[in-house]
C-alpha cells in the first residue's frame, strides 16, 4: 500500500517561518535570508516524511502566508488596487501587501478579505474576481518547489494544487451580473500551462484539492466537475491525478466524485465513513482509493483495530494494490511533533502516550500500511500492541469522568438557558444604567502584547520575577491602558487582557479536564500561531478566572469596563477536544463552568460582559442537512453561559472572519444585547443581510482592519460608519475595530483608535445628538 499525507505543517516546529517573515517585515532580514529560511523548513518537512516511510511526499503545500493566496499569485489574480504596486515592489512584497495591506510613500492600499477555511480555525485570503478576470501564469512557485524537492532527494514529489473549481468557489465576485464559475473557461488554460510546466519538470503525481465536493452542490457545478477534469485528463493522460476532498463525506456528490477521470480518489474516512460502502461499489476497476484514515485535525492516537477493519474491507472490495493510506486532510491543523514537548512540560505524563501530532501520524500511516502487508515485521506488531494498550488505558481511565459535573448538567433546567426579559426591555434598563451616547465606542478586548510584556511573562515563568512583582507589572499595564482609553474618549473600556497569552488557552488553564502543550503550535493565519488546549476529560471551573482583574480595572474608572470571556463554542473549536463523547456534551460542560464566571463578574459589579463566540460559525457543518441539530446545541450552550444575569447587565458577543449569513437565525436566538463583528475587509457587505433578517439587537460592525499594519484615516472610518447607517438606526450601531489588537504595535493602535473615536463623534453629530433615545 502506498502511503502519503495531503500536506504537512509549515510554520516551523518552533515557529521559525513566523519569526523569519516578521523579521523580514521589520527589515531585520532581507529577501535572500527569508528565502533561505523557507528552503530550510521545506527540506526539514521533506526529510521527516521520507524518514517516516511516506512513499509520496507533497510539495507546494508550503506557504509563507497562505496557500490560497499562493494560488491566486500563481494564476495572476491581482486586484486592480494593487496594480500600481507591481512596478514599485518585488513579487514577494506585492504578495505580502495583498495579504496585509500597504501604506507607505503615498500608497495606501487595504488588505484582501480573510475568512475561515471551511469549518477549521485556519483563515485564508479570499480571491477577488471580476467579470473579465485576467488569469495568467504569474508565479512558478509550484514548479520551483517540485524542483527543490527533487534536488533535495525526494524520490516521488507529489505536487499539490487547489483544484480549479474549488479555487473559484473559494473566491468572491466584486462586480455584478456574473458567477465566478463562469470564469472556468479563461481559468482552465492557465491550469494547463502550470501542469505542462510541472510535467516538463518530471512531475508524475498531482494532487488536486477539491474540498467543495463535500459541500452541497447544484447540478451545474457537478456537471462542471466532470467537464473540467475530462479536459485536464485529455491533455495529461500519463500524469497520475489524485483528487482529494476532505472534512466530510461526498454525500449527494458521490456519483460525481467516483465518475471523475482521475487515477486516485481520496476519501476522508474520519468524517465521511458513511460513504465507504457506496464508494467500494461504485469505483471503477481502473481507479485507486486513498483512505484518509488517520485524523488530520485532532491529536488522539489512531484506533488501530477500527482502521485495520476498514482497510480490510477496502482490500476485499478493491484489491491490495488499489488502496493507499493517508491522513484525512492536510496535517496543517495539528502540531509538529510530540517529541518537541519539554521534559518537564505542561502535559501530564498519563496523557502523552494517547497523543499523536503530525510526526506521530506519519508513523501511524506507515504502521497501518505495514500491518496490511504480507510479511509483517516484529516492529509493526510491537506498534500495534502499544496502540492497543494505550487505547484501553484511555478507555478505562477514571481521570476522564467527574460525577459532580455530570450531576450538575443533569440538574440544569431548561429555564436556566436564556433570559426572561426581551431584548427591547433590557435595552431600556441598560441605557438607564450605562447612559451611553449614540454610536458608543469600544474595543473588542485585547491590546498590544509588546516585547516588554513578553519579557515580563518570561522572567516570571523562569523564576526571575516573583508572583507579586509580575502581577504588579500587569496592573501597571492595565492602569495605563485605562488612562489612555479615557483620554482617547472611548465609551466602554477594556482592561487589555495583558495576563492572557491566548483567548482560549487562558481559560483552559483555569478549567479541570484540560491540558496544554509547550510547543504545540498550529497556524491560524499568516504568521499567527496558537497552541490549542487539549480537552481530555469532564470540564469544570477550578476557580474564578477573570473577576479579580476585571474588578481592579473597573475600580480605575467611572466608565464601564467589559468583563471578557471566551464562549463555549469557541473554546471547543479552538481546542483539541476529546473524541470519546459527543461534542454537545463537552459544550454543555464548558458552558456551565463559564456560567459560574459570568455570575461572579456580575456580582463584582461588572455591568458589561462580552462572551466571544467566533467559533460558533466555524463549527457549522458543511452540509445544510446537518446544521439545525448543531446550531440547537451551540446556541443552547451560549444561553446556558449567558442566561443567568439580570436584565440590566449587558451581554456582548463577538464574531470574526466568517460568513454570518449562514447563521443569522442562530445569532438572533443567541439573544445577545450587542454583537460585534468583523466587516472592514469585506467592506461592510454583510450588513444588508443582517438588515434583511430583521436583526433587532445592537450591532458593532468592525470599521478598522486590525490584521493590517496600515492606519485608517478619520474620513475612511467615517465612511464605513455611514455605510452601516444605511442599514441600521444610530440607536443600534456600536463603533469598534474588527477584532482584538494583541498582534498590533502601540504606534499603530493609538492613532487608529483615536481616528475611530473622532470618526464616531463626527458621525454622531450628524446622526442626531449625544444620547441614545429609545422610541
Amino acid at each position: 500500500m502506498l502511503t502519503h499525507t495531503l500536506g504537512y505543517p509549515r510554520i516551523g516546529a518552533f515557529r521559525e517561518i513566523k519569526k523569519a517573515c516578521e523579521g523580514y517585515w521589520k527589515g531585520a532580514l532581507d529577501e535572500t535570508a527569508l528565502r533561505s529560511a523557507s528552503l530550510e523548513e521545506k527540506q526539514r518537512r521533506w526529510r521527516v516524511q521520507q524518514e517516516a516511510g511516506m512513499d509520496l511526499v507533497p510539495c507546494n503545500d508550503f506557504s509563507l502566508y497562505d496557500h490560497v493566496q499562493d494560488m491566486s499569485f500563481l494564476l495572476g489574480v491581482i486586484p486592480d488596487r494593487y496594480k500600481p504596486l507591481c512596478q514599485r515592489l518585488s513579487d514577494l512584497d506585492l504578495y505580502f501587501a495583498m495579504c496585509r495591506g500597504y501604506q507607505e510613500s503615498g500608497f495606501d492600499v487595504t488588505a484582501m478579505e480573510m475568512t475561515k477555511w471551511f469549518d477549521t480555525n485556519y483563515h485564508y485570503i479570499v480571491p477577488e474576481f471580476t467579470r473579465n478576470q485576467d488569469f495568467h501564469y504569474y508565479s512558478r512557485k509550484c514548479v520551483e518547489e517540485f524542483l527543490e524537492a527533487k534536488s533535495f532527494g525526494v524520490k516521488e514529489p507529489k505536487a499539490v494544487l487547489i483544484g480549479p473549481i474549488s479555487y473559484l468557489l473559494l473566491g468572491k465576485e466584486i462586480t455584478e451580473d456574473f458567477h465566478r464559475l463562469d470564469l472556468i473557461g479563461s481559468l482552465l488554460p492557465v491550469y494547463m500551462a502550470v501542469l505542462e510546466d510541472l510535467h516538463h519538470a518530471g512531475c508524475m503525481w498531482v494532487q488536486f484539492d477539491e474540498p467543495f465536493l463535500v459541500t452541497d452542490l447544484d447540478e451545474r457545478t457537478r456537471k462542471l466537475y466532470g467537464e473540467v477534469y475530462a479536459a485536464l485528463r485529455q491533455h495529461f493522460p500519463d500524469v497520475h491525478f489524485l483528487l482529494a476532498a476532505y472534512f466530510d463525506g461526498f454525500g449527494d456528490n458521490l456519483q460525481t466524485a467516483v465518475s471523475l477521470p482521475v487515477d486516485t480518489l481520496h476519501l476522508d474516512v474520519v468524517n465521511g465513513f458513511y460513504d465507504l460502502p457506496s464508494v467500494f461499489r461504485s469505483l471503477s476497476s481502473e481507479k485507486n482509493i486513498s483512505l484518509g484514515i488517520v485524523d488530520g485535525r485532532n491529536i488522539w492516537i489512531n484506533d488501530v483495530n477500527e482502521s485495520l477493519g476498514i482497510l480490510g474491507l477496502a482490500v476485499k472490495a478493491l484489491g491490495h494494490d488499489r488502496v493507499m493510506v493517508s491522513s484525512s486532510c492536510s496535517l496543517l491543523h495539528v502540531p509538529y511533533d510530540r517529541q518537541n514537548e519539554p521534559d518537564r512540560g505542561k502535559l501530564p505524563d498519563f496523557l502523552v502516550p494517547w497523543l499523536a501530532f503530525a510526526r506521530q501520524k506519519l508513523d501511524e500511516i506507515r504502521l497501518l500500511a505495514d500491518l496490511m502487508g504480507d510479511d509483517v515485521s516484529s516492529d509493526a506488531f510491537y506498534g500495534l500492541a502499544e496502540h492497543l494498550k494505550q487505547l484501553e488505558k484511555r478507555k478505562q481511565s477514571k481521570l476522564l469522568r467527574d460525577g459532580g459535573v455530570r450531576a450538575a448538567l443533569d440538574g440544569l433546567a431548561d429555564q436556566a438557558a436564556g433570559r426572561r426579559q426581551s431584548i427591547a426591555e433590557r435595552r431600556i434598563l441598560q441605557q438607564e444604567w450605562l447612559n451611553l451616547p449614540v454610536l458608543p465606542t469600544t474595543m473588542i478586548g485585547s491590546l498590544p502584547q509588546t516585547a516588554e510584556l513578553r519579557s515580563l511573562r518570561k522572567r516570571y515563568r523562569d523564576g526571575q520575577l516573583s508572583a507579586e512583582d509580575y502581577w504588579s507589572g500587569v496592573r501597571v499595564l492595565i492602569t495605563n491602558a485605562i488612562r489612555w482609553q479615557e483620554a482617547a474618549g472611548l465609551d466602554v473600556l477594556v482592561h487589555g487582557e495583558f495576563e492572557r497569552t491566548d483567548m482560549v488557552e487562558f481559560f483552559g488553564e483555569h478549567l479541570e479536564g484540560v491540558a496544554f502543550t509547550g510547543n504545540g503550535w498550529v497556524q491560524s493565519y499568516g504568521t499567527r500561531a496558537v497552541k490549542p488546549p487539549i480537552i481530555y476529560g469532564d470540564v469544570s471551573r477550578k476557580e474564578a478566572m477573570t473577576v479579580e482583574l476585571a474588578r481592579f480595572a473597573q475600580g480605575l474608572t467611572k466608565r464601564p469596563v467589559k468583563g471578557m470571556l471566551t464562549g463555549p463554542g469557541t473554546i471547543l473549536k479552538w481546542s483539541f477536544v476529546r473524541n470519546d463523547q459527543p461534542l454537545r456534551e463537552t459544550a454543555m460542560q464548558v458552558a456551565l463552568a463559564l456560567r459560574e464566571e459570568v455570575l461572579d463578574l456580575e456580582l463584582a459589579g461588572i455591568e458589561v460582559i462580552q462572551i466571544d463566540e467566533p467559533g460558533i460559525r466555524e463549527g457549522l457543518p458543511l452540509k445544510k442537512a446537518d446544521r439545525e441539530s448543531y446550531l440547537d446545541w451551540a446556541v443552547r450552550a451560549f444561553l446556558v453561559c449567558s442566561g443567568g444575569v439580570g436584565p440590566a447587565t449587558q451581554i456582548h458577543t463577538h464574531m470574526c472572519y466568517a460568513d454570518y449569513a449562514d447563521i443569522l437565525d442562530a445569532l438572533i436566538r443567541m439573544d445577545a444585547d450587542v454583537l460585534t463583528i468583523e466587516t472592514a475587509r469585506s467592506d461592510m457587505e454583510v450588513l444588508s443581510e443582517f438588515a434583511a433578517a430583521g436583526y433587532s439587537g445592537q450591532l458593532g460592525p468592525g470599521i478598522y482592519d486590525i490584521h493590517s499594519p496600515r492606519i485608517p484615516s478619520v474620513a475612511e472610518l467615517k465612511h464605513q460608519l455611514e455605510k452601516a447607517l444605511m442599514h441600521f438606526s444610530p440607536r443600534q450601531i456600536w463603533v469598534n475595530p474588527d477584532c482584538g489588537l494583541k498582534t498590533r504595535e502601540w504606534d499603530e493602535v493609538v492613532p487608529a483608535i483615536e481616528n475611530m473615536v473622532l470618526a464616531a463623534r463626527k458621525t454622531r453629530q450628524l446622526a442626531g445628538g449625544n444620547t441614545l433615545e429609545e422610541g
